[in-house]
C-alpha cells in the first residue's frame, strides 16, 4: 500500500486508478486493509469514477469507517441519488454510528430533493436530540428543506401523505424573522413557520443562511418578506452578493415593480455586481418585464462575457415586447460568439418567427433543432407547429403533430387554433373532440378560445352555442370576454345582429370595447347603421380613446356616402389625439422582409411594381372584374378611387412577390389590418391570372387564393 499512498498526488486517470486498485487487492484483502486505505480508494474512485464504479467498491467495504460513510452518503446526494443516500444513512444509524454535521446536511437535501416530510421532520428531530441543529451548515439544510416543502404545497405536489394547502397547513406569524417580514398575526404556510423557527435559533448566520429564507419566500410567492429580509440583513450587516441580487430580482420583474429594480441596479452598480453575468441576466429580465427594453439592451452590453442564459434574457426581452426583429438579431450574435443556443431559447426565437411569418428562419430553426436533437422536447414541438401554422403551413404544422410524443393540452390546442385560423372548422372540432375521448386530456378555457374560433371562421352558430354552453356546464369554466366575442361574432356573421346585441348586453361580466368590436364590424358587413350606432356609442363609453370604434363607425358612414358623419368622426378623432394605424403588409423574398405601407413609393422596386399591378388590373378587368369603390373612404371621383385600391400595402406586397420570385412559387403576404374586400375579390383573380397560390395573413384569418377561389369561402 506505500505505493499507493504515495502516489495518491499523482492518479490523473480512472485506468491508473483502477490499476493501483488491481495492485491492492494483490498485496491485501479488502477485510484486511486499514481504514486509511479504503478510505483512499473510495476518494479516488469518488474523484475519477463512474457513480457506479464508486457504489460497487463501497457495497465491497466489510466493514465501513465513518470517514467512508461520509463520503459516500455526500457522493451520493451530490449525483441526485437521493434515495441509495438516505439509504446509506439508515444502514450507517443502523450500524451504530451517529451523524455528524457534514453527514447530517446531505441528508436532509435528499429529503427536501425528494419532498419526504415525515423523515425530513424525524431527521430534524433527531438533530435536536444529537445537538446538531445549531450548526450553521445543518441549520442552512433546514431551512432549504422546510421551504422546498412550502414550495411543494403550494405547487399541489404530493408531499408526504398530503397534497396542496389546507387550513391546517396555514398558521399565524407570531415572532422573530417572520413577525418582522410579514407582520404581526400573518398567515403563513406551516412549512414557512417551520424555517423562521430554525432561523430564530440559529446562534450563528452567514449570508448562505439569509438567502435560503429569503430565496424560499420568494419561491412561495411571499414577496413582501423577501424584500424585507433583504433590508434586515443589510441591516445587521451582512451584505448582499449576486446570488442575493439574482434572487430578488426577479420579484420586482413579476410584479412590475421597476421603480425597486432599479434601486437594486442602482446597489449592483455601486457594489461592482452589474457586470456579474447572474446579476445582469436577472437584471434584463426585470427590465423586459416592465417594458424597459432600451434599459436591458444597456444592461446587456456591460456584460463583459454574457454566458448563454444573458442571451435567453434578451432575446427574451426583445420577442416580449413586440420588438421581434431585435429578438431575431440578437439570437443571430448569439449564433456568431459561438454558443450553443437551449431549448429555452427556442421558445422566445420560435414565436418570433410566428409573427413575423418568417417561414424560411423558421425552417432553418427547424433544421437545427432536428440536428440538435431537440425535436422531441414537448414544448419545442409545440412552438414549431405554431411557427408553421401561423406561417401559413398547416399542412407541416399537422405533420409535427401527428409525430409528436405525448402530446399535451398546448399541442392540442396549437393545432386546434391553427386550424380555426386556416379555415378547416371541421378538422378543428374533430380534433377537440378526439383530444378528451381518446387522449383523456379535458379542454381549458384556451382551448374553448381555439374551437368557438373555428366556429366563428366558419360561420357555425349551432356548434358555437353547444360548445359554449358545456363550458360552465361540463367543465365548469366560466366564460370570460374572448368566448363571449368569439359568440357574438359567429352571431353578427350569420346576419342575427340583434340576437348578439342581446347576448352581449346579457353578459354575467361587463363587456369591453373589443366584445362590442365584434359586432360592429358585422353591423358594418350588414350596413346596420342604426344598430352600429348603438354599439359604437357602448365603446366610446366605454373606451373613449380606442381607435378601431371611431374608424369602424367612419367607415360604415362612408359605405352608405354620409361623408358628413365620417367627417365628424374623423375630427373628433383628431381632436383627441387618436390616430390610425397605418395598413402594412410585408412579404419575405430571399431571405429578406419587405414591408409596405398603403400608397407607399419608398421601396426600389416601386416603378416595377406599380407597373405590373397596371397591368394586373387591365388583365383582371378582361376576366370580369369590377373595383367595389365603397371600400375606399373618401368622397373622391370614382377613377380616383379605383387608383387608390390599388396602392392598397397587401396588392403592393402581391406584385412584389410576383416580379421578384420563379413562376409557380407560393406568395406569403402578412398584413396588420383586416383585408378589405375589394382587395379579396382582385387578389382571387390575381391568382387566376398569374396561376399562383397566394396566401394572405390578416388579423382575423388565413386567406388561401388559388385559381379564383378563395378557402374562407368569402366569409371572414
Amino acid at each position: 500500500m506505500a505505493l499507493l499512498r504515495s502516489t495518491q498526488s499523482s492518479i490523473t486517470s480512472l485506468s491508473h486508478a483502477r490499476q493501483l486498485h488491481a495492485q491492492f487487492l494483490k498485496e491485501a484483502t479488502l477485510s484486511q486493509s486499514s481504514p486509511f486505505d479504503q478510505q483512499h480508494i473510495l476518494r479516488v474512485y469518488s474523484d475519477l469514477g463512474p457513480p457506479l464504479d464508486v457504489d460497487r467498491f463501497f457495497c465491497s467495504l466489510s466493514s465501513p469507517t465513518p470517514l467512508s460513510w461520509r463520503t459516500m452518503i455526500r457522493f451520493s446526494s451530490s449525483h441526485g441519488w437521493f434515495h441509495r443516500s438516505i439509504t446509506l444513512f439508515i444502514r450507517m444509524r443502523g450500524s451504530g454510528l451517529n451523524p455528524d454535521g457534514q453527514i447530517f446536511p446531505s441528508v436532509l437535501r435528499c429529503c427536501a430533493a425528494l419532498g419526504d416530510v415525515k423523515l425530513g421532520e424525524s431527521l430534524h428531530g433527531l438533530g435536536i436530540f444529537l445537538g446538531l441543529d445549531t450548526h450553521l451548515y445543518t441549520g442552512n439544510a433546514l431551512l432549504n428543506m422546510y421551504c422546498k416543502f412550502c414550495v411543494y404545497f403550494s405547487n399541489g405536489k404530493q408531499v408526504g401523505n398530503k397534497s396542496g394547502f389546507g387550513s391546517c397547513h396555514l398558521v399565524v406569524a407570531t415572532d422573530g424573522i417572520l413577525n418582522y417580514a410579514y407582520g404581526q398575526s400573518s398567515i403563513l404556510p406551516v412549512y414557512l413557520q417551520s424555517a423562521g423557527k430554525v432561523f430564530d435559533i440559529m446562534p450563528e448566520r452567514d449570508l448562505v443562511t439569509w438567502n435560503t429564507l429569503i430565496v424560499g419566500s420568494a419561491e412561495n410567492g411571499l414577496y413582501r418578506g423577501s424584500t424585507a429580509m433583504v433590508r434586515k440583513m443589510c441591516f445587521d450587516g451582512i451584505k448582499a452578493d449576486s446570488f442575493t441580487l439574482s434572487s430578488i430580482l426577479p420579484i420586482f420583474a413579476e410584479s412590475v415593480d421597476v421603480k425597486n429594480g432599479a434601486a437594486i441596479h442602482g446597489y449592483s452598480i455601486r457594489h461592482a455586481f452589474d457586470s456579474d453575468v447572474f446579476v445582469g441576466s436577472s437584471l434584463v429580465d426585470m427590465y423586459g418585464n416592465c417594458t424597459r427594453i432600451e434599459y436591458s439592451h444597456r444592461v446587456f452590453q456591460r456584460l463583459m462575457k454574457p454566458d448563454v442564459i444573458s442571451w435567453n434574457s434578451i432575446i427574451a426581452a426583445f420577442v416580449q415586447n413586440g420588438m421581434f426583429d431585435g429578438g431575431l438579431k440578437m439570437f443571430r450574435k448569439l449564433v456568431e460568439a459561438g454558443l450553443n443556443p437551449l431549448p429555452a431559447t427556442f421558445s422566445s426565437i420560435i414565436p418570433a418567427c410566428a409573427h413575423l411569418t418568417t417561414l424560411h428562419l423558421g425552417k432553418q430553426i427547424h433544421g437545427y433543432l432536428v440536428r440538435r436533437m431537440f425535436k422531441d422536447n414537448i414544448f419545442i414541438g409545440s412552438a414549431l407547429l405554431d411557427m408553421y401554422a401561423k406561417c401559413g403551413s398547416i399542412e407541416k404544422a399537422r405533420r409535427i403533430f401527428d409525430g409528436m410524443r405525448g402530446l399535451d393540452l398546448v399541442s392540442w390546442t396549437a393545432m386546434i387554433m391553427g386550424y380555426a385560423l386556416h379555415g378547416p372548422a371541421f378538422e378543428a372540432l374533430n380534433l377537440f373532440d378526439r383530444m378528451e375521448k381518446e387522449n383523456n386530456i379535458k379542454p381549458n378555457s384556451i382551448a374553448f378560445v381555439a374551437v368557438l374560433t373555428a366556429c366563428s371562421h366558419s360561420g357555425l352558430v349551432d356548434e358555437a352555442w353547444n360548445y359554449f354552453n358545456s363550458m360552465s356546464e361540463n367543465y365548469k369554466i366560466s366564460p370570460d370576454l374572448e368566448h363571449y366575442a368569439a359568440v357574438a361574432d359567429v352571431l353578427g356573421r350569420a346576419g342575427r345582429l340583434e340576437d348578439s346585441y342581446n347576448f352581449i348586453s346579457n353578459m354575467h361580466i361587463t363587456p369591453t370595447a373589443s366584445v362590442w368590436s365584434a359586432l360592429l364590424a358585422s353591423c358594418r358587413v350588414h350596413k346596420n347603421i342604426e344598430l352600429g350606432e348603438k354599439v359604437a356609442n357602448h365603446m366610446f363609453n366605454l373606451e373613449p380613446s380606442n381607435t378601431s370604434s371611431y374608424l369602424l363607425m367612419s367607415n360604415i358612414y362612408s359605405a352608405a356616402g354620409r361623408w358628413k358623419d365620417a367627417s365628424r368622426l374623423r375630427v373628433v378623432m383628431r381632436d383627441k389625439g387618436i390616430k390610425k394605424t397605418p395598413a402594412c403588409s410585408w412579404i419575405e423574398v430571399k431571405n429578406k422582409l419587405h414591408a409596405f405601407l398603403a400608397h407607399d413609393k419608398s421601396h426600389p422596386h416601386y416603378v416595377e411594381i406599380t407597373k405590373a399591378l397596371k397591368i394586373l388590373l387591365e388583365l383582371m378587368e378582361l376576366e370580369g372584374y369590377v373595383p367595389n369603390t365603397m371600400d375606399v373612404l373618401h368622397d373622391v371621383e370614382d377613377e380616383q378611387k379605383k387608383s387608390m385600391l390599388c396602392g392598397h400595402s397587401e396588392r403592393l406586397a402581391i406584385a412584389f412577390g410576383i416580379i421578384t420570385t420563379p413562376p409557380g412559387t407560393i406568395i406569403r403576404v402578412t398584413k396588420n389590418l383586416r383585408v378589405c374586400t375589394d382587395c379579396h375579390t382582385a387578389t382571387k383573380f390575381i391568382s387566376k391570372i398569374v396561376g399562383r397560390e397566394i396566401v394572405v395573413r390578416d388579423t382575423n384569418r388565413f386567406h388561401y387564393f388559388k385559381n379564383g377561389i378563395c378557402s374562407c369561402g368569402d366569409y371572414w
